[in-house]
This record gives structure tokens, sequence and C-alpha cells, in this order.
């Protein structure tokens, strides 16, 4: 499995942040609880690990755990998980295969990380933890070379489908691949009319990943379990805003 570590430094609430990947047990259980209370307790997801207040799933031993940690209380309070090209041949494929077909996506001869699980402890939802994890997948990416990032990016569904359906059709509006470049999910969002405008409804997760220059790969793919819309988005290496990056701890803060 390839290995690579990210050291930033940043402030939050006052707080030193650092971001690295991690192998340790310890920081790793913590990931997987900070998981658990974001998308169980809140998000309404249906999680059953087998083991009580954790999320882990069959991908957790492979991968790779990007984290942001407070050195203050020694907390994990940032997280994403990268799954490579080498270890998604090892778990069977990519976690986004069990949404979505990729045939269209997936390019011969070009390699490919996947972010996942990406999530943000509640007291900590400032653009320099964000940015953070974001500074450390683009330096993963480039330091290995892999040609696109791709990964679920969650549409909530606990206001109702409505305003789900309003964010997806401001996504096929304005952000949405080339046709040749899409996803299709194996699960479709119920479609119905609706008189909103999405935009302000984007969650602010997957608004940083658009403003980063993320394109979503078509219509997103209903995970009752997770209680969301997942929508595939797709980066490739060189259509990173490596500006807005840069700057992102500053303007999101």
């Amino acid at each position: 499995m390839q290995q690579a570590t990210a050291h930033q430094s940043a402030a939050s609430n006052d707080a030193p942040l650092v971001a690295r990947i991690t192998q340790d047990p310890a920081e790793i259980r913590q990931a997987m609880q900070l998981r658990y209370r974001v998308f169980a307790e809140g998000m309404g997801a249906h999680i059953d690990s087998g083991e009580a207040g954790i999320d882990r799933d069959r991908f957790d031993d492979l991968c790779l755990h990007l984290i942001v940690k407070d050195v203050s209380t020694d907390q994990v309070i940032g997280y994403s998980r990268i799954i490579t090209s080498d270890v998604a041949e090892q778990t069977g494929g990519f976690y986004s295969a069990t949404e979505f077909d990729l045939s269209q996506v997936i390019q011969p001869g070009k390699s490919y990380m996947e972010i996942g699980r990406t999530c943000v402890d509640p007291d900590f939802r400032s653009g320099a933890v964000i940015g953070m994890l974001w500074s450390g997948i683009a330096q993963f990416m480039s330091a290995h070379n892999y040609d696109y990032l791709m990964g679920c990016a969650s549409i909530p569904l606990n206001e109702g489908y409505a305003r789900a359906i309003a964010v997806v059709n401001h996504l096929r509006e304005k952000h949405f691949t080339p046709e040749t470049l899409r996803a299709e999910p194996k699960v479709h969002l119920p479609r119905f009319s609706v008189d909103m405008d999405g935009a302000p409804y984007v969650p602010s997760l997957l608004k940083a990943y658009l403003r980063i220059g993320v394109k979503v790969c078509g219509e997103p793919c209903l995970d009752k379990e997770f209680n969301v819309a997942d929508a595939l988005i797709l980066l490739g290496r060189d259509d990173i805003n490596r500006r807005y990056l840069r700057h992102f701890a500053k303007t999101e803060g």
C-alpha cells in the first residue's frame, strides 16, 4: 500500500491543528467514532458495523486514513479516507462502484484515487479544517501522480426529498460532467417537480468540492441506509483550483 504524510498547521477555535495520514489504531478508532457521530447521530444513517458508536466497513482495513487533529485535545476532528487503484484491486473495486456503474467514468490507462466518508466535527466546521483535508488530498494526488480524484459527496435527506431534488437540479444546470463521463446510479432519487432554488442548500462540503474544481457525474444514487443522495464527483489532477485551495482557510473561515 502506498503511504504519504501531509503535515500542516492552522488555527481554528484558537486550537493548533495538524493533518496527516495515520496508521495509528487509536487515531483510526477516533476517526470511526467521528464518522458515526456525523453520519448516524447527525444525519440519521443506519450503521451496523458490529460495534456500537463505530462506523466501519470492509474498505477500512486497506484504505488510507487522512485525519485532522486538534493538538490541544489530541482529538480527531476531520477525516477522509483514500482508496487508491491498488487498494481497489484488493477490495474488489472502489466504494463508488457499490452505488454507480463506473464504466463510462473509469478510463483505461488512467490512475484513480477515491475519497470517502469525509466529515468534520460540528464544533470545527470552518474552512481551516476542510482546507487542511483538501490540501492533504491534493498533496497525495500530486505526490503519487494520480490522474483523477473521485468519490461520493452526500446530499442529506433530513429535510425530505424536495430540497435534495432542488440541489440536484442546480448541479445539473451548472456542474455536471459531459454525457460521455456520466455514471449511472444503481438506485435513482425520486424525480418530481420542485419550485425551489437549490443553490442555497448545496451542502458546505459539496460546495467546497465544486469551488476546488470537481464536476458531478450525473444523477445521484439514493442511499437509504445513510439517508442521503450521493453525487459522484470527479476531478482531474490538472483541474484543481490551487489558488482557491491555498486561500481556502482564509476565505471560508
